[in-house]
């Protein structure tokens, strides 16, 4: 089982944790004495965490519609959760990484603003829920920490080349695109969930088969008819359209990686199991956006140049750009970014988002060839000037991105697996379950 990382910006994450601390309420808000199930360096996890952490496993596996697996094997899987938990936790205040109380209310606001509340509101929801805020705040910075170790040891080390993102592409660039909706079709092939081995076995291996006939050409709705217990086999199990948002759970992240036409391999439910096709889709339409080139002069404030300083200066040049002098010279000699400086101040194209909000609205506000007057940013003080504007078709720029930002994840969670075996096999862990007593890894 994978250690959980939840995004704090993700509605999810709330629930999650509500989840979490209701049932920690239930093993009461004190610490106690308890049987020690492991031993990780120098820390140990007592029973009472592991009993909560089986419970939530449950608790999530069973919401997703998904078996819940024998009580030994569950346990040593949360158990390995633990102990990962505790030695990243380690190597961050090895590190010295720490989330400072600031950092740690932004976030609590943040997730208190994604589920409609105040930070108030939210802590008292917490609360009357029977649940302590402080235990909340607690399980919010330990998220942030180990996400920040991870990005700080990892995933900031992640290179994706031109030639990779070409590639895949190649590849899989019909799943990268945006999509709007999908048109599903479905088999299911019904097992009781209190059914034996035995049967659920035969209803596993009757759905692959099914599955290897239909990726060999069989016509699906036809298969449907004959061999579906679905509600709509009789219509070829043609579920219709569904906007992304109103996908069933248990295809929700499957209709994102299935390409059109494609077969699922079977999925695994409480009424048995399923077979999906995804029959058609539609995606969203060319992002055109209009796209602005501009040159600027940047001068940072410190401890020697103050705001009016800035502003006075930059006054100071605009007068000699609106007299006839050269913006490229001028910023060559002037401007504080050293990257666009020395292309004259040059920015290329830019597209909506791609600057802060107050540089894009000033920008967005001027003429062609207007020069705009001195205004402050989180970077300083600009002038900026509008050489051209053009409409653009940006989807094959968002693509690549998209490509990218997908190589990176998929490289992250290799990566990311790695690492923490390596900090497995470099720790002390002495696992103390009944079945295992004395037992050292």
């Amino acid at each position: 089982m994978a250690i959980t990382r939840i995004d704090p910006g993700s509605p999810s994450w709330f629930g999650f944790f509500l989840g979490l601390l209701l049932l920690s309420s239930a093993f009461g808000a004190t610490e106690l004495l308890n049987d020690i199930v492991a031993v990780v360096n120098d820390e140990v996890i007592v029973r009472t965490e592991l009993e909560q952490g089986v419970k939530l496993a449950q608790t999530q596996l069973q919401e997703q519609g998904k078996p819940v697996p024998a009580r030994q094997k569950l346990e040593r899987q949360v158990l390995e959760q633990l102990i990962q938990k505790h030695l990243q936790l380690q190597q961050a205040k090895k590190l010295g990484i720490e989330i400072s109380e600031a950092e740690l209310t932004k976030a609590l606001s943040n997730i208190a603003a994604r589920n409609g509340l105040t930070l108030e509101q939210l802590q008292q929801v917490l609360e009357e829920s029977g649940m302590r805020f402080e235990a909340f705040r607690e399980d919010t910075r330990t998220q942030m920490l180990i996400a920040r170790l991870q990005a700080q040891a990892v995933v900031k080390n992640i290179q994706v080349t031109n030639p990779e993102i070409d590639r895949l592409l190649k590849r899989e660039g019909n799943k990268l695109i945006e999509r709007k909706a999908v048109k599903l079709s479905h088999i299911l092939i019904a097992v009781s969930e209190t059914a034996s081995e035995k049967t659920i076995e035969k209803a596993r291996k009757k759905a692959q088969r099914l599955v290897k006939k239909l990726r060999a050409g069989a016509d699906f709705a036809e298969v449907a008819r004959q061999e579906s217990d679905g509600q709509r086999a009789a219509e070829g199990g043609d579920l219709g359209w569904f906007e992304m948002a109103a996908v069933p759970s248990l295809v929700e992240k499957l209709v994102y990686e299935l390409d059109k036409g494609e077969i699922s391999d079977p999925l695994r439910s409480p009424s048995g199991f399923h077979i999906i096709k995804l029959t058609d889709l539609k995606t969203k339409a060319p992002a055109v956006v209009t796209q602005t080139h501009a040159r600027h002069i940047l001068i940072r404030t410190n401890e020697v140049v103050s705001d009016s300083d800035a502003k006075a200066r930059l006054n100071r040049l605009r007068m000699r750009l609106l007299g006839g002098g050269d913006f490229a010279t001028l910023a060559r000699a002037n401007s504080d970014d050293t990257g666009s400086a020395l292309k004259g101040g040059d920015l290329g194209w830019l597209s909506p988002g791609d600057t802060v909000p107050e540089f894009e609205k000033a920008m967005d506000a001027l003429a062609l060839k207007e020069i705009s007057k001195p205004f402050k940013t989180s970077f300083g003080w600009h002038i900026v000037q509008v050489l051209e504007r053009r409409r653009q078709d940006t989807t094959e720029e968002l693509l690549r991105l998209k490509a990218k930002e997908v190589l990176r994840e998929r490289k992250a969670e290799k990566a990311l697996a790695e690492w923490r075996q390596r900090l497995r096999d470099e720790a002390y862990v002495e696992i103390r379950l009944p079945e295992q007593d004395g037992k050292k890894h």
